[in-house]
């Protein structure tokens, strides 16, 4: 991870790993930094992914962990018939409404994770193919969860925005002055 991570207040794992969470999130943000709309959703490497459909699909994943761990309908139903939509956008949608959908689910996924009184309260996992029946997860895996998720996103978005215009992840942060916001 190029950005350093803010020091939490002592004892505070949910603070912690709320920062690291930010930090990927932030890397994922930055490889959309100057770039035309036209650009965002192009798809110049071997695989299907664009830049715009990486921020939807990133900030949509999160939402519905989200809901999982508060028991509560997801929001926006994914099933096989319109998985692909989490990774375009569709008619009405820019990356900038994106942006700010995923800044209202960030804001969202810390008052609720603020809201427990710790991270070792669980929550049933979907019922899907590839988790076990019955299995229970607690509040820290879901942040776990999250942080890999923008991690592993965050990797291919890094090799997409190389290949549209060769900036690094080093260039954005210098470019966006993340190095010094994180401080």
């Amino acid at each position: 991870m190029p950005t350093l991570v803010s020091q939490e207040a002592h004892g505070d794992e949910a603070g912690a790993l709320l920062g690291f969470l930010d930090a990927q999130r932030g890397a994922i943000r930055r490889t959309l930094h100057g770039l035309t709309a036209e650009q965002a959703s192009s798809k110049p490497s071997a695989s299907e992914l664009s830049l715009a459909g990486l921020l939807k699909h990133v900030a949509e994943v999160e939402q519905s962990w989200v809901e999982d761990a508060k028991g509560v309908p997801h929001t926006i139903e994914r099933n096989h018939d319109n998985w692909h939509l989490s990774y375009e956008l569709e008619e009405g949608q820019t990356v900038e409404s994106v942006l700010a959908f995923w800044d209202d689910v960030a804001v969202r996924t810390e008052k609720f994770i603020r809201s427990l009184p710790d991270l070792n309260g669980t929550f049933p996992l979907p019922r899907v193919p590839w988790f076990p029946p019955g299995s229970e997860r607690s509040m820290r895996f879901l942040l776990l969860t999250l942080i890999q998720e923008m991690a592993r996103h965050a990797g291919h978005a890094d090799i997409i925005r190389e290949t549209i215009d060769g900036k690094t992840a080093f260039v954005l942060i210098d470019e966006t002055g993340a190095a010094s916001a994180t401080s």
